[in-house]
């Protein structure tokens, strides 16, 4: 029976070993941890289990070589690898280690996991890199996840690579993929993307290309796209005119769609006029009647103009209302697109979303005396003052005309 006992002890001693080491971080997977201990070259990270971890100081230092982590604070990081001898796993930030030696390289790239280099130049089709003391070439389509028209714009910087072709020899033949890299960065971000997409949601985003129809935003490892209607309340003529790459804007999701593209399973439409703030809800109490306007020719039709008024609020100038009391023909023979003008408010639909509007310049004049004037007389008093007053004389009524007659009579006389 002991023996039974102790044969038992063993087997569930051997099941926890077991689970201990299927547990246990494998290479490309992301930790979080502790930080436990600073040294010269490398720090010590608590992950959990009875597990330490270490790194090594230069995935931390900033550009001026100062630390922004210290003991105690709290770390996430990937597994880059496992220390042949002890056994410790290795940990990289930005999911790249430093590799040391041929060795190293050549058991990144079987493992697969990422390293770091420097981009140094470019060459022809692509760029140079050093790793680990080595030369490597990155072609220009695994440069980056879109198409870089200058690669001399990357010259320079750090960034992690995978190695997809290793040649040993006395000179090592070294192919990487920055992209590789940025396409799994991207594949997370859109992951925690898709947790909070859904129609109404408001994103933040950044503008990644502008075309005729509209513009192309990344919303965080997935790109959705605001049609050139939906980019303003006013006229857009073309986004540029109110959007700039690499510009950071606010979006609403107006619709998603499911594709059938792997790279980009769905269609997402986005929208900044639905965050904007209809200029038509005050309209009645801001462009009342008589009220005196400036706005931009928009457009020109053969029955009259449109005047933009404010972005997303255009008005109407009939034709009838462009003349000055003239007869024209079309609005362009006094008018022309563009032209800065001023007008008068003659009338206000705000459930139609329709505005009035007169250039004849005696409306003008109105407008302005409407504003400047005191009230307008009376209608009995605007009679009285028509009216001149009567001395019982027949040729009263002949007003100055009558007079003038008889000064003339009466020099007749006198000659």
């Amino acid at each position: 029976m002991t023996d039974d006992n102790d044969f038992e002890a063993l087997l569930k001693e051997l099941e926890k070993t077991e689970q201990a080491v299927a547990a246990r971080p494998k290479v490309g997977d992301r930790v979080q941890g502790t930080i436990i201990e600073i040294g010269a070259e490398q720090l010590f990270v608590d992950i959990g289990g009875k597990a330490e971890a270490t790194m090594e100081l230069a995935n931390l230092r900033e550009t001026e070589g100062q630390l922004d982590k210290g003991v105690g604070d709290p770390i996430e990081a990937t597994v880059t690898g496992i220390d042949p001898e002890t056994g410790t796993l290795v940990l990289g930030t930005r999911h790249s280690r430093h590799a040391h030696g041929s060795e190293q390289l050549e058991a990144a790239f079987h493992s697969g996991t990422p390293v770091e280099g420097q981009i140094t130049g470019t060459t022809k089709g692509g760029l140079e890199v050093q790793i680990a003391g080595q030369r490597a070439f990155c072609p220009a389509s695994q440069a980056d996840l879109r198409f870089i028209e200058d690669l001399s714009s990357l010259v320079g910087e750090r960034s992690a690579f995978r190695i997809t072709k290793f040649e040993g020899g006395r000179r090592l033949n070294l192919v990487v993929s920055r992209r590789a890299i940025l396409e799994q960065e991207q594949a997370e971000r859109a992951a925690q993307t898709r947790a909070k997409l859904e129609p109404g949601a408001v994103l933040s985003g950044t503008v990644v290309g502008l075309q005729p129809f509209g513009a192309f935003v990344d919303l965080g490892g997935m790109e959705g796209m605001i049609h050139i209607s939906e980019l303003a309340l006013g006229r857009v003529r073309h986004p540029e005119e109110v959007l700039s790459i690499g510009q950071e804007i606010e979006v609403a999701v107006l619709k998603i769609e499911q594709t059938n593209n792997p790279k980009r399973p769905e269609r997402i439409a986005l929208s900044i006029r639905a965050l904007a703030k209809s200029p038509w809800s005050d309209a009645a109490e801001r462009y009342r009647p008589g009220t005196r306007v400036q706005g931009r020719i928009e457009r020109l039709e053969p029955f009259g103009a449109f005047v933009e008024l404010e972005p997303g609020l255009t008005g109407l100038a009939h034709i009838s209302e462009l003349g000055a009391g003239r007869r024209i023909e079309h609005p362009k023979d006094v008018v022309q697109v563009g032209q800065q003008v001023d007008a008068v408010v003659v009338q206000v639909d705000t459930e139609r979303r329709r505005i009035g509007l007169s250039l004849a310049s005696e409306r003008i004049a109105e407008g302005e005396a409407a504003v400047a004037s005191p009230p307008a007389p009376t209608a009995a008093a605007a009679r009285k003052t028509a009216e001149p007053e009567s001395d019982g004389d027949s040729e009263a009524g002949l007003g100055t005309l009558g007079e003038l007659l008889k000064a003339q009579l009466g020099r007749g006389d006198a000659g």
